[in-house]
């Protein structure tokens, strides 16, 4: 068997309390460091969650020429530049979603990567899930026909302004901590989107706690999509077509998997088994690192995921759609 990847982690984000477990449980996975910007921080954090080096500084864990690849889940406005500091120090990088909203700044780190000889990858890790292969699969098959509409949702209720998902210093909001995966979900089944148009709600912390959108894909598909961090909890996804609809009821976190398909003759459940997104995307990166593998999520993706985010939101701003 190939020699696991080494990994670390850039931050003691709060997300890393879901990807750990699966990098413990992997072969291919051998999580060796976590960094944060405080030594102790970092000590008590890597006993707590049984990693074997911490590191007071980021600089420091990078530095380290043993590990290879590195997860980062710092704040948005970081992703980027952590993520060229990642590659041009020799690591290969998974980055946490959304790298950016800015395309220029998501070129600028596959430049480097590229420069640098490195992989980086965006971890929206439910791309990784036999869930969606599976949706993508059905829609291709026409089981449900001619695609016509991909409706989603991503909701919760967040009112601690302190928060960083509502902090504007760090760009969070609601389309860019849960409404990406919306964005993500519509352009996966849908295509390249044509022409957006978005509608935002500003809370009191100066980011949209409610953002809804609309998207027109090629062959007159139409996307349509809300998200909130002050609303109730809710995840869903249905693709529509001519001859009926597939529904996801947790397209995102992928923790009970199960595809309704639904017609005019009745509905059948398709049941997937479950796995962990976030190992199948550490796995993902390590085996194209090691050569076994393609990497699922790269430049192109990003890139055009960033263009739409950032359309939306000029859209949400001038109040007028926004051809891409």
């Amino acid at each position: 068997m190939t020699d696991a990847v080494k990994w670390g982690i850039i931050s003691t984000a709060d997300i890393n309390r879901k990807v750990i477990p699966g990098a413990h449980a992997s072969r291919k996975v051998d999580l060796v460091g976590v960094a944060s910007r405080d030594q102790q921080r970092a000590e008590e954090y890597a006993k707590e969650w049984d990693i074997p080096r911490a590191y007071g500084s980021y600089e420091a864990l990078l530095a380290n020429p043993e590990i290879e690849a590195v997860y980062i889940s710092l704040p948005n406005n970081m992703h980027c530049e952590w993520s060229i500091k990642s590659v041009e120090a020799g690591k290969h990088v998974l980055c946490e979603k959304p790298m950016s909203r800015k395309t220029s700044e998501v070129e600028e780190a596959f430049d480097a990567a590229d420069k640098a000889g490195r992989l980086l990858s965006e971890a929206f890790m439910y791309r990784h899930n036999p869930q969606t292969k599976r949706v993508t699969q059905l829609v291709n098959e026409g089981a449900i026909g001619e695609l016509r509409v991909v409706r989603s949702v991503f909701s919760y209720s967040l009112y601690d302004m302190e928060n960083i998902r509502l902090r504007t210093d760090v760009e969070g909001g609601a389309l860019m901590d849960v409404g990406c995966y919306n964005v993500s979900g519509s352009r996966l089944v849908g295509g390249e989107p044509e022409r957006v148009f978005g509608e935002a709600w500003y809370g009191p912390s100066g980011t949209d706690w409610v953002f809804s959108g609309t998207l027109r894909f090629p062959n007159n598909v139409i996307g349509l999509f809300h998200c909130g961090t002050a609303l109730p909890e809710q995840d869903e996804l249905e693709v529509i077509g001519s001859e009926g609809s597939l529904f996801l009821d947790d397209p995102w976190h992928c923790n009970v998997p199960v595809i309704e398909l639904r017609r005019e003759d009745g509905v059948e459940r398709i049941e997937i088994e479950k796995e962990d997104s976030y190992r199948l995307e550490l796995e993902n990166l390590s085996d194209a690192i090691r050569g076994e593998g393609e990497l699922l999520l790269g430049r192109e993706d990003a890139v055009a995921q960033a263009r739409t985010l950032g359309a939306l939101y000029e859209s949400a701003t001038n109040g007028q759609l926004v051809k891409l």
